[in-house]
């Protein structure tokens, strides 16, 4: 077990991603954010476990459904409601929304809404790291359904090819949208596919934030010291649907119901009692802390403002020089 401090820091980053996202879905129903939104309740221990293997010297890509991942990278929560709202102190200037949250300072590039996308880009930057002989590692999550997708494979191949220093971490939820893990993948024991390209990979229990801190620890140790890729699967469950679009007619209740009882943050909040690493007031103390963060983002994103009309063409196309 970590010291108490960094315990409980653990407990609160889980419990953060917790509250934002139910926040956010309260301000999608008021209409305070449009277009797509895609909740990570349920897979907690995944962002914030495999992000303590990471310096901040790494680089972090993520899929759409990255604000866990954006929070414990230490993007403030403001900024992102900011830019979910669509007004221009987001941290992509209002012009990203919920799908497209970024920060160079912090190397989080993206929020990538093309699914299996971003698997590209990870090889990339790695492969420049690799040539200007940087010691850091890039991170790519993504969801199994990017699995089924050919970007998966032409990346996989190309980062065992040029021998580069990449971390693919498959975010497993079972459901590529409304799609059941068995009805897209022949082989369902996802990490079996990293040897097809002689990718060390390993599998771990994504509900377990202490399973999930071990592996991914390991697996970044691998890559960063032998300069390859490592392909590491966690297996977790999203407790809402694929998107606040969603009917969610793929899945039964009981399913989503016997999961929950594996709630990761419940799971970590009971060991950390057991082991006396937290105490009931210091639970309370935790929860009104984090009401008042997720609060005061929701504040900053009220009085944020909305860009200027005559803005609204910058960056959209590139302007001709004499």
């Amino acid at each position: 077990m970590p010291p108490k401090e960094q315990a409980q820091k653990l407990l609160y980053q889980m419990i953060l991603i917790r509250r934002f996202e139910e926040k956010a879905a309260e301000m999608y129903t008021k209409t305070k954010i449009r277009g797509f939104l895609h909740l990570y309740i349920g897979e907690e221990a995944v962002a914030v476990g495999v992000l303590q293997a990471l310096t901040p010297e790494d680089n972090v890509l993520c899929t759409y459904r990255e604000h866990g991942h954006a929070l414990v990278r230490g993007l403030e929560p403001g900024a992102i409601m900011a830019e979910m709202y669509g007004k221009q102190e987001g941290c992509s200037k209002g012009r990203g929304g919920s799908m497209h949250l970024f920060n160079a300072k912090a190397k989080f590039y993206g929020g990538n809404a093309i699914v299996a996308g971003h698997l590209a880009l990870a090889v990339g930057l790695a492969l420049a790291d690799k040539k200007r002989k940087r010691p850091q590692i890039t991170c790519c999550f993504f969801g199994e359904g990017a699995m089924a997708e050919g970007a998966f494979h032409e990346a996989m191949n190309l980062a065992a090819l040029w021998q580069v220093p990449v971390l693919f971490v498959c975010e497993n939820n079972l459901y590529a949208m409304g799609t059941a893990l068995r009805y897209t993948h022949a082989m369902t024991e996802l990490e079996k596919k990293g040897a097809a390209y002689d990718i060390t990979s390993a599998a771990v229990d994504g509900m377990d934030l202490p399973a999930v801190m071990q592996a991914a620890t390991a697996a970044a140790q691998t890559v960063r010291e032998t300069g390859k890729p490592f392909f590491l699967v966690c297996n977790t469950y999203r407790f809402r649907a694929h998107s606040m679009f969603d009917a969610e007619l793929y899945r039964e209740k009981s399913e989503v119901d016997q999961w929950k009882l594996r709630d990761p943050i419940q799971a970590y909040s009971n060991l950390l009692l057991q082991q006396q690493l937290v105490s009931e007031p210091e639970l309370a103390t935790m929860e009104t802390q984090i009401d008042q963060e997720i609060q005061g983002a929701v504040d900053f994103a009220e009085a944020c403002s909305w860009e200027p009309l005559e803005e609204l063409t910058r960056y959209t196309y590139s302007e001709r020089t004499p």
